[in-house]
């Protein structure tokens, strides 16, 4: 089937991945719906940043409510679903673990069961997070790697995910999960890191006297550009057989790294304007996340082409051209 004629759900389209998911498949020829838990009252900002906003057809739909979703697969006949939906921040998922388990693992296995009651050839992708690894202790983790969660977030993507493998092998369904590493874009709320630290620095060059308080300076991450990222989520739909990926640069830095890299595009010291919040650090802390991308190289043929700092130079190329901002509290990520 030509992609001109093929239909796309995509489960949490307001965020920052499903918005760029969305302008990629419109791009392709794809007739795009979305959804929300309240399509009349949530934000779809993303969407309206990137000029789609009329082209997308949003629905209403609580994925934690079974009979919600069956209807709104029934009403948009999909050929592929993009799961995308529930609790996305690590750090909130310690005070909220039952919703975050709730919106991840319960919302994707009534996906799952809605494809398989309505017995049609629907491919499914799920969103996997490199949280699941936890701490690889300074080794790149690939699809082989053991799981090791060590947040509420991880837990419930890491049941997300045998969730998806379960139902790929008992019951046939075209079903793979993407474990990608972070990916970055100034679509992010400030509340991520990165995204934080990129507006505070932007500000701060512009002559704001502000602090930027940051929590664990050491650890490392593998930071790659999100609208690269969701060509992946794509291109999984598009094999033979389902599989599941790690989608990375394969490159760790140090979230000092990043902080460096921004205040220095802007001829400014991180030192002189950087303070330690021992509050804002983990329970539990991931210290070095990478991961190995060779699968999907060689399966797929995609590869990270933005590594870290070319990740820092587009945040703060957009970041420019966005009204003042007022800098938020709290930190989520990296």
């Amino acid at each position: 089937m030509s992609t001109k004629h093929k239909r796309a759900l995509i489960c949490g389209i307001s965020g920052q991945d499903g918005a760029f998911l969305a302008d990629f498949l419109l791009r392709q020829g794809y007739q795009v719906f979305g959804t929300s838990r309240d399509a009349q009252v949530s934000s779809f900002a993303n969407l309206v940043t990137l000029g789609i906003r009329s082209r997308v057809s949003l629905a209403s739909m609580v994925l934690t409510d079974f009979r919600s979703v069956l209807q709104v697969l029934a009403k948009s006949e999909p050929d592929e679903i993009y799961n995308l939906a529930g609790q996305s921040s690590v750090g909130l998922s310690f005070e909220q673990p039952v919703e975050t388990l709730e919106s991840i693992a319960t919302g994707t296995l009534n996906l799952l069961e809605a494809v398989r009651f309505l017995a049609r050839p629907i491919r499914i992708y799920s969103a996997g997070s490199s949280e699941c690894f936890g701490d690889t202790n300074g080794r790149p983790a690939d699809e082989l790697t053991p799981f090791r969660p060590r947040s509420p977030y991880a837990v419930a993507k890491a049941t997300a995910y045998w969730q998806v493998a379960n139902y790929r092998e008992a019951y046939g369904l075209f079903a793979c999960t993407g474990i990608l590493f972070n990916h970055e874009s100034s679509l992010r709320p400030e509340r991520f890191v990165t995204r934080k630290i990129i507006a505070a620095a932007s500000r701060i060059a512009q002559g704001s006297k502000e602090k930027l308080r940051l929590g664990n300076l050491a650890v490392q991450r593998d930071w790659g550009w999100a609208p690269e990222y969701v060509e992946a989520m794509w291109q999984m739909l598009q094999t033979k057989e389902a599989a599941d990926y790690v989608v990375a640069t394969g490159e760790a830095n140090r979230l000092e790294d990043f902080c460096a890299a921004a205040f220095a595009e802007k001829g400014l010291n991180w030192q002189d304007h950087v303070e330690i919040d021992r509050h804002l650090f983990r329970p539990t802390e991931i210290m070095y996340g990478c991961g190995n991308p060779e699968k999907a190289k060689n399966d797929l043929g995609w590869a990270a082409r933005a590594k870290m700092r070319d990740v820092v130079r587009k945040m703060l190329a957009v970041e420019q051209q966005l009204p003042d901002s007022k800098p938020e509290t709290g930190q989520s990520g990296p």
